[in-house]
C-alpha cells in the first residue's frame, strides 16, 4: 500500500497549502475519496468549506462544479434535462452540474426534499436517469455537501435516507489563535488557491480506490465492527441505530484509512477513530434533535464499552 500512501501524502500536503489547521478534516475527506464515499460538512459560514472542495478538485486535476441550494431549486437544475432544439427539430440533452468529479452541494438543507432526493441515485449508484435514459457519472465522483448549523429558518432537514448515503459527517475542526494568524499570513497578498497545481490525475485515484479492497480485514475486526453497531442499536438512548449500509461504509473506510498509513491490514484503532464520523449521523439519539456533536459523543461512549479484540492483524 506504499503507492497509496505516497499519493495521499501528496494530496494532503497540497490541500494543506490552502486549508490551514484542518489536518483531521483533510484526512477524513481523503479517506472518503479512497473509499468512494461522499462527505457532509456542518459548520458555520466562513470556515473554508467551499475552499476545501475547490482545493481537492484542483489537486486531483478533476472537474469541479458548485450548486447553491435554494428552496426554488429543481431536480433538473442538478441532473439536467432535454431541451427542444427548434433548428435541429429534436431534443438535446443539457447535462446538469452532477456530471463532474467533485460536486459542492452548498447549503444542501435549503432545498426542498424533492430536490435533495435528486442526488440519491447519483450518490449511491453513480448514475442519473433523465427522461427515461440512464447515464453513468464520471469516476471518481465525490459530493461534498455543506450545512450551516446557525440558521434553521427556511431549511429542510435531510431525511435519514439521504444522510445514510453520506459516508461521513464532519466539521472543519476547532481553530486556534496560531491557525488564524497563519491564515492571515498565507492570504494577506493572494489566495494560494489561485496558484495551486494538480499533484495527481483521475486514473491514479481510480487505481488507488481499486487497491483499497485488497486491504485485509481480520475476522475479529469484522466482529468488532458489528459488535459496536449492535451496542448502538441496543442502547436505550438510541431510537434508531446504524444501518447495514453503515457497516459496509465502516469496513471500506477502515480499509482506506489503513492504506493511507501504508498498512495492508486494518487495526482496531482505525475503527475507533472513524466510528463517530461514520456512525454519528446514522443514529437517531433520544433528545438529540439531529445535533451531530451529541451523537458523536454518544458513539464514542458506546465504543469504549465494546471489548477490543487482541490479535495479530496481519494476514
Amino acid at each position: 500500500m506504499q503507492e497509496v500512501k505516497e499519493l495521499v501524502d501528496k494530496l494532503r500536503d497540497n490541500v494543506s497549502k490552502v486549508i490551514l489547521g484542518a489536518e483531521d478534516t483533510i484526512d477524513y475527506i481523503l479517506t472518503a475519496i479512497l473509499a468512494g464515499g461522499h462527505v457532509l460538512i456542518e459548520d458555520q459560514p466562513g470556515t473554508g468549506k467551499t475552499m476545501l472542495a475547490k482545493a481537492f478538485a484542483k489537486s486531483m486535476n478533476g472537474d469541479f462544479k458548485r450548486v447553491q441550494f435554494t428552496p426554488d431549486l429543481l431536480p433538473s437544475d442538478i441532473t439536467g434535462l432535454s431541451i427542444y432544439n427548434q433548428k435541429e427539430q429534436q431534443f438535446v440533452l443539457s447535462k446538469g452540474p452532477v456530471f463532474t468529479n467533485v460536486l459542492l452541494a452548498d447549503e444542501i438543507n435549503r432545498a426542498t426534499p424533492r430536490t435533495q432526493s435528486s442526488l440519491l441515485e447519483a450518490m449511491e449508484e453513480r448514475q442519473v436517469t433523465i427522461d427515461g435514459e440512464t447515464m453513468q457519472l464520471a469516476r471518481p465522483f465525490l459530493v461534498i455537501a455543506t450545512e450551516n448549523p446557525l440558521e434553521t429558518i427556511g431549511t429542510f432537514p435531510l431525511p435519514e435516507a439521504q444522510l445514510d448515503r453520506f459516508l461521513m459527517k464532519l466539521d472543519m475542526g476547532k481553530s486556534t489563535k496560531e491557525h488564524e494568524l497563519s491564515i492571515i499570513d498565507c492570504y494577506i497578498e493572494n489566495s494560494p488557491l489561485n496558484t495551486l497545481e494538480a499533484v495527481c490525475d483521475m486514473e491514479q485515484l481510480i487505481q488507488a480506490q481499486e487497491r483499497i479492497s485488497k486491504v485485509f480485514v481480520h475476522q475479529d475486526i469484522r466482529k468488532y465492527i458489528v459488535d459496536i453497531v449492535f451496542a448502538l442499536r441496543e442502547n436505550s438512548r438510541v431510537q434508531a441505530g446504524v444501518s447495514t449500509r453503515g457497516i459496509l461504509a465502516m469496513v471500506k473506510s477502515a480499509q482506506a484509512y489503513a492504506a493511507m498509513s501504508g498498512r495492508n491490514y486494518v487495526e482496531p484503532d482505525d475503527v475507533k477513530k472513524l466510528a463517530p464520523r461514520i456512525f454519528g449521523h446514522r443514529i437517531i439519539a433520544v433528545g438529540s434533535q439531529n445535533q451531530y456533536k451529541k451523537n458523536y459523543d454518544l458513539v464514542n461512549e458506546v465504543v469504549v464499552t465494546v471489548k477490543v479484540p487482541v490479535e495479530s492483524w496481519e494476514k
